[in-house]
Parts: structure tokens; C-alpha cells; sequence
């Protein structure tokens, strides 16, 4: 019984040990000192941000599960969402789309890689006669 607890009592200070440096080691997202300590996580270092306007707004839910189901799962995907616009009540926001999409990479490779992915080319063909129109935005975050 006394080994036991010898046992307990070394991995929980172990235990203790790693959390109290994962603790004070700062992370990319967590600057030291100042007001930016408080910054959440960056999600990507480039980001791909696309807004549709679908022909029939109908068609959202399935365009949001379809991006779900094929997009999402691609690799080199570090961070993905989907969804529908919602209506805030503020007069400066944008509300002429449908849906958004955005995906995340670490690496301008993985994004290459994504475009020509087979499932982003098969997504892309399919409802490409269903937008009205669509606003693609690729943006580098060179925060290290």
C-alpha cells in the first residue's frame, strides 16, 4: 500500500509539474505582458474566407452540410467553419450573403493542396451554377 501511494504521489506531481509549465510557457496566440495577453488563439497563418449569394437562399442548409461533410475533412485543414448569416439588427453589417465558409493552413502548400483537392474540385462543380455570385478572400497572418 505505501508503494501505492509512493506511485500516486509522484504522478500527480508529475502531473502538477507539466501543468504548471504549460501554464507559464507562453504560446504564439499568448503574448507575455500587456493588453495582447488576452488575444485568443490565432486560427491560421493563411486564411481562406468565401461568402456566397445562392441563386435560391434555400439552398443554404445543404451547401453548409455539403461543405461539412467533403470540405472539413481535407488535409492540411488546421481550423474550418460554415454557416448561414444571421441578422444581428446593425445597420453597417454585411447581409447580402447566404452563406460563409472559411478554412485555415499552416502553409501555402496546404492551401495549394486543398484547391486542387479532388472533394474542393468535385464541391466547387456542383454548385457553381447555384451562386448568384461569391467573394473569396485569402488573408496571411504573419503574427508569429
Amino acid at each position: 500500500m505505501l508503494a501505492q501511494n509512493r506511485i500516486v504521489t509522484a504522478v500527480l506531481a508529475g502531473a502538477l509539474g507539466v501543468g504548471l509549465t504549460l501554464a507559464i510557457v507562453p504560446t504564439r496566440a499568448q503574448p507575455e505582458t500587456g493588453p495582447a495577453a488576452r488575444m485568443p488563439p490565432r486560427p491560421a497563418v493563411i486564411n481562406h474566407v468565401v461568402f456566397f449569394k445562392l441563386k435560391d437562399p434555400a439552398d443554404a442548409a445543404r451547401l453548409i452540410d455539403d461543405c461539412d461533410r467533403r470540405l472539413a475533412r481535407i488535409p492540411g485543414i488546421t481550423s474550418y467553419f460554415c454557416g448561414s448569416h444571421i441578422d444581428t439588427g446593425r445597420p453597417t453589417v454585411e447581409t447580402e450573403y447566404d452563406v460563409a465558409f472559411y478554412v485555415g493552413f499552416d502553409t501555402l502548400k496546404d492551401y495549394a493542396a486543398y484547391v486542387d483537392h479532388p472533394l474542393h474540385v468535385a464541391v466547387v462543380a456542383e454548385w457553381r451554377s447555384r451562386f448568384e455570385w461569391i467573394k473569396v478572400y485569402d488573408v496571411h497572418d504573419e503574427t508569429p
